[in-house]
């Protein structure tokens, strides 16, 4: 065996585990975006959407 038997593998794996993450947040983003949406469909709003004066 030589090493490039060990770093190909090394680069797959690396490879392997970025792409998991990126489709890891990118599942969790749209959970989130459906969560937010149920809330302010049930009446809560986010303190962010608040107009100027207050209300």
């Amino acid at each position: 065996m030589t090493h490039a038997f060990y770093v190909y593998g090394s680069y797959a794996f690396a490879a392997l585990v970025t792409v998991a993450v990126t489709l890891w947040t990118w599942a969790d983003g749209r959970a989130r975006r459906k969560e937010l949406a149920a809330l302010e469909a049930s009446g809560i709003r986010r303190r962010s959407a608040r107009t100027k004066d207050g209300v």
